[in-house]
């Protein structure tokens, strides 16, 4: 277990093949034959080190932690993607949950986000801020995810000296805390922000930034607000007024959320691309889904061919694969369409229009524009964002999602589902000009499969085919799918009294079909 590894004010843990621990991080990393203990603090090194750990756990950039860590979870469960393998020891893909895939999120957040977030903690708050503040950022970032896998999890207790039991907080009470200190970091960086922007102050995590801001740190607000807003609209269906406030506090904020392409949060680490075009076009073990060759493919959606390769097995076409079907034979499959996306986004302006979207069919104030205007600009910046031309067209089709069809086995088969346009009806009622807002959102946020499981669980949208086979013994309905992830069995064993005040937490047994707190079976929205 990571967690009963606290002691003292520290976390020992073993990370990256090194051991560390803040009780005697001096020790560790003071080099005798280098700088003095002042000079590092000058230079701010020891500050610095734990943000890189940070970056690459929010989502893993290797192929064989990230096939288990997301493409296993999010990304089948979404309806981005389906694997031709049928994975003798457990299948996630029909619904038969492998717990000894299903920790790896759990456990690499904790070890490389939570652990280092708190090292920076300890340095920097009150001393060097800034850091401070872009720590919180991205440890909610991280942890918001583990809360949408899991439910219940270890928040507030993270990091209680003299301690092995670390109690689990509900999801609610860790939203609460994830929009405190998103609200800590906006109110604090803002003003560093804008010293920066007068000039009168550099930024110092530039060197230690990866992603495309290069240290800026008014887009680090920014993206701050964008996730607020994310999250505010997730909690909609449990607390609409909290909901509301939150959405309307992001984007009210001085520095606003993403508004343009360069705004999109995208990693840009050395020598580095996305696993998941090696675990497709590499190892052959995700492809493309049959909902996305439903739903792109029934539209001509451009974006296509930035997405995707098209089949070696049918030259020129676009060819999904049926989530939760009986898999004889990799070979069958494995030439269908492979995954071709190269780089890692946390989070694109497009969400951001789709999110001020549904906000504005709420009735909230999210700026200028209409739900159309805003579901429009959210096409507009998800083509810029990918290169693609033909916006126009696109934007005034009402070509509907296609039938499915497997050329191996006919009783894999579908009728489309997902039966709206991308033409914006705006005599529709709310709940279905709801439905053409995520699903566009849905194809915008690829290949980010945890955002999109996420979405459709709080939204229903879009309408996926349901998995033929359902190897869960009844704890998972096949038309609503997976909701959440078991507990993880390295807390079961090190955190027992933890797993069970999680448990009294998630008011359902600890399965794959128990709901989460905003995940309620109510009127998605009003018409």
């Amino acid at each position: 277990m990571i967690l009963n590894k606290i002691k003292t004010t520290a976390i020992c843990i073993t990370l990256l093949s090194a051991i560390s621990c803040t009780s005697d991080f001096e020790s560790i990393n003071t080099n005798p034959e280098g700088a003095t203990n002042a000079q590092l603090e000058q230079d701010y090194n020891t500050i610095k080190a734990p943000f890189s750990p940070m970056f690459s756990n929010v989502i893993l950039l290797t192929a064989w932690p990230y096939q288990i860590f997301q493409n296993l979870q999010g990304d089948t469960w979404s309806g981005y993607m389906a694997t031709p393998t049928g994975f003798a020891n457990g299948n996630n893909p029909q619904y038969k949950l492998n717990n000894g895939w299903n920790n790896q999120a759990w456990e690499s957040v904790y070890r490389g986000v939570m652990s280092n977030a708190l090292k920076v903690k300890q340095q920097a708050e009150g001393k060097y801020d800034e850091f401070y503040y872009i720590s919180l950022i991205i440890k909610v970032q991280a942890m918001h995810r583990i809360a949408d896998i899991y439910g219940p999890c270890v928040y507030s207790t993270f990091g209680t000296p003299n301690t092995t039991v670390f109690l689990y907080d509900s999801q609610e009470k860790v939203y609460q805390q994830m929009f405190a200190e998103l609200d800590k970091a906006i109110t604090g960086l803002t003003p560093i922000a804008q010293a920066n922007i007068a000039g009168n102050k550099t930024s110092l995590f530039a060197s230690s930034d990866v992603s495309t801001y290069g240290g800026d740190y008014k887009q680090w607000v920014k993206y701050a607000n964008s996730l607020r807003l994310r999250l505010a609209m997730r909690i909609v269906k449990v607390n609409p007024t909290e909901a509301k406030k939150q959405a309307e506090l992001a984007v009210a904020q001085v520095f606003g959320v993403f508004a343009t392409k360069a705004d999109t949060f995208t990693l840009q680490p050395k020598n580095y691309s996305n696993p998941i075009s090696d675990i497709s076009q590499g190892w052959g073990d995700t492809k493309m889904s049959a909902d996305m060759e439903s739903i792109m493919g029934g539209y001509n959606d451009p974006r296509l061919s930035a997405f995707f390769l098209t089949s070696k097995q049918f030259p020129g076409e676009y060819k999904g694969i049926r989530t939760g079907i009986q898999i004889a034979n990799k070979s069958d499959r494995q030439d269908f369409s492979s995954v071709n996306v190269k780089t890692t986004v946390w989070m694109t302006t497009a969400e951001v229009y789709f999110l001020r979207a549904e906000g504005k069919l709420r009735g909230w104030n999210m700026g200028s524009g209409t739900a159309q205007s805003l579901y429009e600009a959210g096409i507009t910046q998800s083509f810029e964002q990918h290169g693609i031309s033909g916006i126009a067209t696109y934007l005034n089709s009402t070509s509907l999602p296609k039938d499915y069809v497997d050329p191996v086995a006919a009783g894999n088969n579908g009728t489309a589902v997902n039966l709206v346009p991308v033409k914006y009806n705006a005599a529709a009622t709310n709940k279905v000009q709801l439905q053409q807002i995520i699903t566009q959102k849905w194809i915008a946020n690829f290949p980010e499969g945890q955002e999109a499981w996420s979405e459709y669980r709080r939204t229903g949208f879009p309408k996926l085919f349901p998995v033929l086979v359902n190897a869960s013994a009844g704890t998972i309905d096949s038309n609503l799918g997976i909701r959440r992830v078991n507990f993880v069995d390295s807390e079961k064993a090190g955190n027992p009294q933890g797993v069970a005040s999680g448990l009294l937490l998630l008011g359902g047994p600890d399965n794959g079909g128990t709901r989460l707190w905003w995940d309620k079976d109510a009127e998605i929205i009003a018409n």
